[in-house]
């Protein structure tokens, strides 16, 4: 075990810091410091030597260096198990260094403000600091290395049970912390210097660096000769399946949290109360209602059949009623931003139901990236954020939707969104009627959720993804009895589509967004 005598705390997140520091002041350890770090820690009372006065060479360039010296890095990288390192310290009166507390310059958040420009991103560019860790964190055997302030009260705990020092295992741990940190901090600096290497900023850099952290190992991927983890990445404020708490439920698996993930983006979509119940990623069926139990009861109405073995995503509370019914039937998962107590408790008689919660939906920012992996590369773009009302979109057809066809194309439209393409969706105010998707021809589909729908088509609206390339859609939807469509336009056929529309009498709106979900 490494006992620690000397430590060096330099920290731009300075939280916790003057707790800690009186801790190791407690076991006599010397404290070298620097800047507003040295400053804070002599106002708490504290004795504090400057690296300046330590290392005999001032601090110069406005800071830049300060802690770049063999005095520093000798005394964190010298072994102190090697004979030759402990002799040339020795030499050059090198004193060991036993362990760095750092945190570095807070890049990311500095770039995120309005009016950053280049010069003030590169003056945030930590040097210092990320040097020191990574010397401190590849000698992790003799020296202790912290860039966490969570990680302070652990450290002190081992250090009080074990008279000053701090356990090989323990300095591994906090050093691969370290270069997954480091790894991190050089990625967001990449990114942001890799989009300015033209005049103009680009939406995508040269490269692209994402870290993403593993929540768990998955018992095997999609089909168990695959395996697999779930890696999620840092900082998600955003309500969404990765940063979901399960409450109880057997192991969540591969294709459940892609289905969970399908069922909460889609009841996102809604300020009304809302359910979906999701099968292999595709909704079938969703539904608004007065309550969660009226939301699922419609849901479930559009394809009970589907329905078994399904997902449940709500964007309110499950209460007791809804708890009870949704055990009623068997389901691999719920997920929804709360419980009541007596709806948990109602769940625990289906010890096996995993049961999901996520942050309030109050706070739906969709920010980020999708990715999408293929062999040997990545495709990366924008979430796809848009969606327009019925309300603004153009009427193409010489019947404009009634009133109550415009919020039953508005919900089909936020339906639509999130069934995969080809998708044709049938569906009245509130609540889905045929779901027809993933279909290599655009007909198929709408014929497919004509086909599959239980309620009565006729009167219903109709919502397609992407553009009708023929009138064989609208036909089949007017004898399906729909009354107004919405879809992006923008075919070559359009106007055979429109004239479709106007010999049947429907209503048809152009978005001018289209929707595909590969």
């Amino acid at each position: 075990m490494a006992t620690i005598t000397r430590a060096l705390i330099s920290v731009s997140d300075k939280s916790g810091v003057i707790e800690f520091s009186r801790g190791l002041a407690g076991f006599g350890i010397e404290i070298l410091s620097t800047g507003g770090t040295a400053k804070l820690l002599r106002e708490a009372g504290l004795t504090v030597k400057d690296v300046s006065e330590y290392t005999g060479f001032p601090e110069m360039l406005d800071g830049r260096v300060k802690t770049l010296h063999p005095m520093i890095h000798g005394g964190l990288l010298g072994m102190r198990s090697n004979p030759e390192h402990v002799a040339i310290m020795k030499k050059y009166g090198i004193g060991n260094i036993d362990m760095v507390v750092v945190n570095l310059y807070p890049f990311e958040a500095a770039v995120a403000q309005n009016g950053c420009r280049l010069v003030d991103a590169i003056e945030n560019i930590d040097i210092g600091g990320p040097t020191m860790l990574r010397s401190a964190a590849k000698n992790y055997p003799d020296v202790t290395v912290l860039v966490d302030a969570a990680d302070y009260a652990a450290v002190l705990d081992e250090m009080k049970a074990s008279s000053g020092a701090i356990s090989a295992q323990t300095n591994f741990g906090l050093a691969v912390k370290v270069f997954q940190h480091t790894a991190a901090y050089d990625g967001a600096i990449s990114n942001y210097l890799g989009a300015r290497l033209t005049d103009e900023v680009q939406q995508f850099p040269a490269t692209f660096t994402l870290q993403v952290k593993k929540a768990q190992d998955l018992r095997y991927g999609e089909n168990p000769q695959q395996s697999a983890a779930f890696y999620v990445e840092k900082d998600i404020t955003e309500p969404c399946v990765s940063n979901a708490v399960q409450l109880q439920g057997k192991e969540l698996s591969f294709n459940n949290i892609i289905d969970l993930d399908a069922a909460i983006e889609t009841v996102k979509e809604f300020s009304q109360p809302a359910a979906v119940i999701i099968k292999h990623t595709n909704p079938c069926g969703v539904a608004l209602g007065d309550t969660t139990l009226s939301s699922y009861l419609k849901a479930k109405e559009c394809d009970p059949v589907s329905a078994f073995g399904g997902i449940v995503g709500f964007n309110r509370q499950v209460d007791a009623a809804t708890a009870g019914e949704l055990t009623s039937t068997f389901l691999e998962a719920v997920i929804a931003p709360g419980y009541s107590d007596e709806a948990l408790a109602i769940f625990t008689a289906k010890k096996n139901v995993r049961v999901m919660q996520v942050p309030l939906l109050a706070d739906v920012t969709r920010q980020g990236h999708d990715l999408k992996k293929v062999v040997g590369g990545l495709l990366v773009q924008g979430r796809d954020r848009g969606m327009v009302k019925a309300e603004d979109c153009k009427v193409v057809t010489e019947r404009t939707p009634t009133t109550s066809e415009y919020e039953a194309l508005d919900f089909a439209w936020r339906v639509c969104k999130h069934v995969k393409s080809n998708a044709i969706v049938f569906t009245s105010r509130d609540q889905t009627v045929g779901i027809g998707a993933g279909q290599m021809s655009r007909v198929d589909s709408s014929r497919i959720a004509v086909q599959k729908a239980l309620l009565p088509t006729r009167g219903t609206v109709l919502a397609s993804d992407a553009f009708f390339p023929f009138r064989d859609g609208v036909d089949a939807a007017a004898e399906a009895g729909v009354t107004a469509i919405i879809q992006p336009g923008g075919s070559v056929r359009d106007e055979e589509v429109i004239k479709a529309a106007n010999e049947h009498g429907i209503a048809m709106i152009f978005t001018g967004m289209r929707h595909f979900k590969h």
